[in-house]
């Protein structure tokens, strides 16, 4: 047996039988050279993050770790109540970094996705960056299970996330949100959550693919059926730009025809909660995108808190699905990739 399992035995030895420390949250603040705003080169490049640290954490193992944006008129507190996310967080061993937008950087405190540095990866997205980098440092999370997820503008993000940082995650998770480089200027950004994309969104999945060495990135997008903030057609093209990404699609087709023929098709009909519609796009064994459309839900996290805004309380349970999307990527990357003859 080597040393450092010799260690660990005897640490666990010495703290079996005790009560595992309770979750908490943790503030930091983080900042970055290159997260200035084309639209805002004044306001400086640094944000203030939380990170929730779950029940029994030790510093002993590597834990995922899950990047969680919030909306507009949001906070970190605000998503992390609607979502859940402590109790999913402490039930898994998860970590949660959840960035906050302050009203200096925006006046709704939305996420800047359509600021032209921002979808290049820099701008916001490299001053999240800079807060993962500190958080994986600071609590040893594991590099190889990183995951950023977001809701509207923070689902936007998440896909600016996902698209320009792909070597950072393991996987991404947008709800209600927009494709990466959807809005060719600030000004056209309310006209494309209503209308879709003019923006070369499909481009830039293509040279984002040349970059990442053919690795997926699986996505899970939901979609209310009913959203009239962020329309329905953003979440067929946010699907497209991530099959573009995974060498699901080619490029070369007309642009914006919408999505193949699915490779699975199921329906999701909970009691007391609204239908859904769930097509899975694959590559090989792998998962490349996931879309989920849910029935009558409006701009809101579906199965969220009542108590807050843009949350509906009805099934299907988003928060669910987000932990479930987690763990089948975390599990898919402990198959073999080869088998021995």
């Amino acid at each position: 047996m080597s040393l450092w399992l010799r260690i660990r035995g005897a640490v666990a030895r010495l703290f079996r039988g005790r009560e595992p420390a309770p979750g908490r949250f943790v503030a930091g603040r983080n900042f970055s050279w290159s997260g200035t705003l084309r639209g805002s080169p004044w306001t400086w490049p640094s944000r203030e993050y939380l990170v929730y640290i779950p029940r029994g954490y030790s510093r002993w193992k590597r834990r995922p770790l899950l990047v969680l944006l919030h909306g507009c008129r949001q906070t970190p507190e605000v998503i992390a109540q609607g979502t859940r996310i402590a109790a999913i967080a402490d039930r898994h061993g998860w970590l949660v970094l959840l960035p906050r937008q302050p009203a200096a950087a925006n006046p709704w405190s939305c996420w800047n996705w359509f600021d032209a540095r921002t979808a290049r990866g820099s701008g916001e997205a490299a001053i999240v960056v800079a807060q993962i980098d500190s958080t994986r440092r600071t609590y040893r999370a594991d590099p190889r299970r990183i995951f950023v997820a977001g809701m509207s503008a923070g689902g936007a993000m998440a896909a600016v996330m996902g698209v320009q940082h792909s070597a950072l995650f393991s996987g991404v998770i947008v709800h209600s949100g927009l494709a990466c480089g959807a809005a060719s200027s600030p000004m056209k950004a309310f006209d494309v959550m209503t209308q879709g994309a003019d923006g070369p969104y499909e481009q830039i999945a293509v040279a984002a693919r040349a970059k990442n060495r053919g690795k997926i990135v699986p996505l899970l997008a939901i979609q209310g059926e009913s959203d009239d903030v962020v329309a329905n057609i953003n979440a067929v093209q946010v699907v497209r730009q991530f099959l573009l990404l995974n060498g699901r699609i080619e490029p070369g087709a007309k642009p914006g025809t919408g999505l193949p023929k699915a490779d699975v098709e199921t329906t999701l009909t909970p009691p007391d909660g609204h239908r859904a519609s769930v097509d899975e796009y694959r590559v090989g064994t792998r998962t490349a995108a996931r879309l989920v459309r849910v029935s009558e839900l409006a701009h809101a996290w579906s199965g969220g808190d009542a108590a807050l805004p843009y949350n509906d309380p009805q099934p299907p349970d988003a928060s669910a699905m987000l932990a479930d999307f987690i763990i089948e990527q975390i599990r898919a990357q402990r198959r073999p990739r080869f088998r021995r003859p």
